[in-house]
């Protein structure tokens, strides 16, 4: 024990309590990430080494609606807080209210956010974008000064393997495809979309035959329209998946 407490009943013993419990509670760790599926995927190698290096913390994820399901099996999860974008920055207030009762042992902000500066908290560890040409899981990892690179990670639970088997049954291979990004000037032209599709799913092609899937975020539907209705005139099955994370 890191102290020998006073015994009876009474303000001591109660006090007594309170300072046990303090010294014996769960290491608590906030890790703020991306709005987007994809930049939230590059982020969990970060997590789960710092799972890996705090075994037993209680974690807690703030992100974008569309990336939390991608947190729900993350080992020690507390919860989620899911931020819904709002005008001027107002999702931010929605975060302090739902963080500054806490004390957080270790904050590691990806977004950068001026949020985190006003919590209680122990260390404090924030992204800023670096539009230098590296690969973002590198620049992540020496973000955070680990010696190599921390490969994403997910976490998937039964009910999660459940549904992808729903949704993807045995059978013909898939050739999955994400024509969408959350800027015109990311994207890649459908029409290349489309040609790579043809190439890959014609007779004696690599994957001829293959089922087709379409991803997406929700609303993206009716930019990969030309592609899928490419896939559909080729006599291809097509499985559509613009819910967000499934």
């Amino acid at each position: 024990p890191l102290f020998n407490p006073p015994s009876g009943n009474g303000p001591k013993s109660l006090w007594q309590g309170v300072l046990g419990a303090c010294i014996t509670r769960s290491m608590r760790i906030l890790f703020v990430t991306s709005t987007r599926i994809g930049d939230a995927i590059l982020s969990t190698g970060l997590l789960n080494r710092l799972i890996a290096m705090h075994p037993g913390a209680a974690i807690t994820v703030a992100c974008g609606p569309v990336a939390a399901p991608l947190f729900e099996g993350v080992p020690g999860l507390e919860r989620v807080i899911a931020l819904k974008k709002k005008r001027f920055n107002g999702h931010w207030l929605d975060f302090i209210g739902e963080t500054i009762t806490q004390y957080w042992d270790v904050v590691v902000d990806l977004r950068g956010s001026l949020a985190t500066l006003i919590l209680m908290r122990g260390k404090r560890y924030a992204y800023h974008t670096n539009r230098a040409p590296v690969a973002r899981v590198i620049q992540l990892s020496k973000f955070l000064g680990l010696d190599d690179v921390a490969a994403p990670k997910l976490w998937p639970l039964p009910s999660h393997e459940e549904e992808a088997k729903q949704l993807v049954p045995d059978g013909t291979p898939v050739l999955a495809l994400g024509p969408t990004a959350n800027w015109r000037g990311k994207e890649w032209a459908i029409e290349n979309f489309i040609d790579l599709t043809r190439r890959l799913t014609a007779p004696n092609a690599p994957l001829a035959g293959a089922r087709v899937m379409v991803l997406g975020a929700p609303g993206e539907r009716e930019t990969a329209a030309p592609l899928i209705k490419d896939i559909k005139d080729q006599g291809s099955d097509v499985i559509e998946v613009f819910d967000g994370v499934s």
